[in-house]
């Protein structure tokens, strides 16, 4: 036992058996003279009850007790019977030889070694285990105590150091990823800064270096995995293990033996059977044997876990100290004079690009401040135009707008873009594109603003074609001008010429002197009629042809018999509410006002919701006047050659922007945002309707209605709209809606001829039911006397039936006063 022999029967479960090894193995990397030690060889079995000899560990020279057995090495050994420690060596401290607790030498003072003095060691004494008293059972009782402490405590131990090895390999391979990625520095594409070969050949001697402290930093996990995890990772998952493995089994013994010790004690006295005897007394041996050497080796476990704990506590930490110290002296290799004086040339270019870079700042903040004092009246969404005029001979701009985009049939939706000309072409970027994209092209095209949704800043862009066009709105009223004016510039090719800015001021001023608007249109109306009535017919002709209206039979009727010479032209839709209604009278001072051109009051009746037809169009309004004829479609065309000159005259672009419904009923106007109805249009009251003959998104409609600037006569008033493609097709609807309305009305009054007719049948039918009922009822009443009369002759008494003369006279009383009555039914 001394020797740490086991007996057969516990050899299977003994934990004091040599264990194979956990050590990982694998090639040291880095130097080899800083590599640790190889693992400890076991200690093989004894020779001649001499203890065998093992080979050092990787702690220096000390001598370690592995497995139960005693190894020499170094300058000690380790005797559990005399329990005496030599002197063991670890590296530069010495440990003191103890004896029985008493210590047996002094601390020496030098300087090169420091002399640590160990206490005493207790023990539990193996020779009381046959025994086994309560006094022996109180002593384990503490010991297993300790142990548990030990355990609680090496635990703790173990994950601090677990954690110190963790960071070392998370530096490690930290650090050889930062090598690695400074050498592809090269490899990489940087949008700004291009190749720089000094920066590129600076990084890789970086990392060159890094990489070589990175071969030092795996050494060291290395080491630290060997010289501090494995001894304290072999105490916690060998040692500590086999003692609670021990303690599991020495009270599984004890219970045996108790058991065996009860079941002997109730042997009978009277009745003594050999067989059961011997049985007996066979496990009360088996059982006593087996808790005795239990017993003993669970206390030799105990013991030796007095010295293993303070082994496995000072081991790994030796093991800690001397991987450090290795990685200090490779690293202080490492650093050789060159590569200080290389580090010095990066400070010192490191500390110019600093104060380049402050004295960069400096200027960018300069510039800054400079920028915000000139750019604080532009933060304003709209700014002063007095201060900031809007520049009208730009033939290129660039800016954000609001585009309107259809996402509906009554609905839209806005984005914000940046809008810029390029040559003849108006482009559009989002933010996040890399080029911008057309949006139409803006030659020979027309700009003018619009009324959109109840939004500022609006105008709209129509190509030449009239195929395309688009709303935008602008952000301020100086953007707003501007845009105007440049694609107005740019629409007339002006952008073509060597001088573009010069032509377009030129070509402004000009346009402003042109269409600078009289006091009162009334005066410019009366000053043009002369020169536009002295002018031929062809003239006529071809002045109207450029508005779109080339009718040969305008040429043969005069101005005057189409339009009223003072008509004033209404460029504005006006709610019916601020009308005069049609029955009241009029002062002779307002004759110059409109009244309510729409026949309509508010008690109107409303509109049949089962109406046939349904129809929806956008259309924009450009303006009404009062016409004197309304049975040619020349009206129509003579009303929008003057509503689009008087528009261009006094530079009105504005249009309200509304939704035209079509029904059987009537036409009517809907605002888009609060689907009120802004104006209606019975559908009889319109009598004529034509579109543009060249410029087919425009479109007309004389409204007939009672009353005007002259009292009790019928007026006429023309409207002309814009609308998107639509204008035939507006015109096809409406008559489309009067051939319905006109066939609806001839059914009607078919149906109504059809009820007359059906009732006077109905009444006919009746009249000769109740002939009928009367002729039916007299002959009843015949037939009764006849029958009466009868009887009365045939009676054997000679009895009659007289009828009194006031009987009679009711009877032909109430048969004339029935058929009276029924007569007056």
């Amino acid at each position: 036992r001394r020797e740490g022999s086991c007996p057969p029967p516990l050899r299977s479960r003994c934990p004091l058996e040599p264990q194979p090894s956990l050590r990982p193995e694998g090639p040291r990397a880095g130097n080899p003279a800083l590599s640790p030690a190889p693992p400890r060889q076991q200690a093989g079995p004894p020779a001649n009850g001499q203890p065998g000899r093992g080979a050092g560990g990787p702690i220096g020279e000390s001598g370690v007790r592995e497995a139960g057995r005693p190894v020499r090495g170094g300058r000690g050994s380790v005797r559990l019977g005399s329990v005496r420690l030599g002197l063991v060596r670890f590296g530069s401290v010495r440990l003191g030889s103890v004896r029985a607790g008493r210590p047996r030498g002094q601390r020496s003072r030098g300087a090169a070694a420091a002399i640590v003095a160990m206490p005493g060691i207790d023990k539990l004494p193996i020779e009381e285990t046959l025994e086994d008293s309560p006094q022996t059972r109180s002593l384990l009782g503490v010991f297993e105590e300790d142990a548990a402490a030990i355990s609680n405590y090496i635990n703790q131990l173990f994950q601090a150091m677990h954690r110190i090895y963790d960071a070392q390999n998370e530096l490690s391979a930290a650090t050889h990823l930062t090598s690695k990625l400074l050498k592809e520095y090269e490899k990489q594409r940087f949008p700004l800064g291009g190749d720089d070969e000094v920066m590129t050949s600076t990084l890789q001697q970086f990392a060159k270096v890094i990489d070589e402290l990175s071969s030092c930093h795996a050494v060291l996990s290395t080491q630290l995995a060997d010289a501090m995890m494995f001894p304290i990772t072999q105490f916690k998952e060998r040692d500590l293990k086999e003692i609670l493995t021990l303690k599991e089994v020495f009270q599984i013994a004890s219970n045996d033996h108790d058991a065996a010790i009860t079941r002997y004690s109730r042997l009978s006295k009277r009745k003594e059977n050999e067989k059961i005897k011997a049985e007996v007394t066979e496990d009360v041996y088996t059982s006593r044997k087996k808790q005795h050497q239990t017993m003993m080796h669970y206390f030799c476990a105990l013991n030796t876990l007095q010295y293993k704990k303070k082994i496995s506590l000072l081991e790994p930490l030796l093991g800690y100290m001397q991987a450090q110290i290795s990685f200090f002296k490779m690293g202080s290799e490492n650093l050789t004079e060159q590569l200080e004086e290389f580090l010095t040339n990066i400070g010192t270019s490191v500390q110019n690009v600093r104060r380049e870079m402050d004295c960069e700042v400096e200027n960018m903040q300069q510039t800054i401040e400079d920028l915000e004092v000139a750019s604080d009246p532009l933060y304003l969404p709209d700014p002063d135009p007095t201060k900031f005029p809007a520049h009208r001979n730009l033939t290129r701009k660039a800016g954000y707008l609001n585009a309107r985009n259809k996402t509906g049939l009554v609905s839209s939706s806005w984005e914000r873009q940046f809008y810029f000309t390029q040559g003849g072409n108006l482009m559009s970027q989002a933010r996040g594109d890399v080029a911008g994209g057309l949006v139409m092209d803006i030659d020979n095209c027309s700009v003018m603003a619009v009324d959109c949704e109840d939004r500022r800043y609006c105008f709209q862009i129509t190509s030449f074609d009239g195929k395309k066009s688009s709303i935008l709105q602008a952000e301020s009223k100086k953007d707003y001008e501007e845009w105007i004016c440049t694609i107005n510039n740019i629409s007339k090719q002006i952008y073509l010429s060597e001088n573009p800015e010069e032509i377009a001021a030129r070509v402004n001023q000009s346009a402003l002197e042109a269409v600078t608007p009289s006091p009162s249109f009334q005066q410019r109306h009366e000053s043009m009629r002369p020169a536009v009535q002295s002018r031929p017919p062809a003239a006529r002709t071809s002045s109207t042809g450029s508005l779109g209206s080339d009718s040969t039979a305008l040429s043969a009727l005069s101005l005057d018999s189409l339009v009223a010479p003072d008509t004033p032209i209404q460029f504005d839709i006006i709610s019916p509410v601020s009308e005069d209604l049609p029955g009241q009278a009029k002062s002779s001072g307002q004759s110059g006002r409109r009244t309510n051109p729409f026949g309509e009051s508010g008690g109107s009746k409303p509109e049949t919701e089962d109406s046939i037809l349904h129809q929806l169009f956008i259309v924009r309004f450009l303006g009404s006047m009062e016409v004197k004829s309304d049975e040619s479609p020349d009206v129509v065309y003579e009303t929008m050659r003057q509503i689009l000159a008087a528009r261009a005259i006094h530079n009105v672009f504005r249009m309200t922007e509304s939704h035209l419904l079509v029904t059987c009923d009537c036409l009517k106007l809907i605002d888009p945002q609060t689907q009120v109805t802004r104006l209606r249009f019975p559908l009889p009251n319109v009598v004529l309707y034509a579109t543009h003959q060249e410029n087919k998104r425009l479109f007309g409609f004389v409204l007939r209605t009672s009353g005007g600037r002259v009292e009790s006569r019928q007026t006429s008033i023309c409207y002309i709209f814009e609308s998107n493609n639509e204008g035939e097709k507006i015109c096809d609807s409406v008559g489309l809606a009067k051939q319905i309305a006109f066939h609806a009305e001839l059914d009607r009054k078919a149906s109504e001829k059809q009820k007359e007719i059906d009732r006077v049948k109905e009444k006919q039918q009746k009249e000769l039911n109740k002939q009928k009922q009367i002729e039916k009822d007299l002959e009843e009443q015949s037939r009764l006397i006849a029958a009466s009369s009868k009887s009365n002759q045939s009676s054997t008494e000679g009895q009659f039936v007289v009828l009194s003369s006031s009987q009679s006279e009711d009877s032909d009383l109430g048969e004339d006063g029935k058929k009276k009555r029924e007569s007056e039914a």
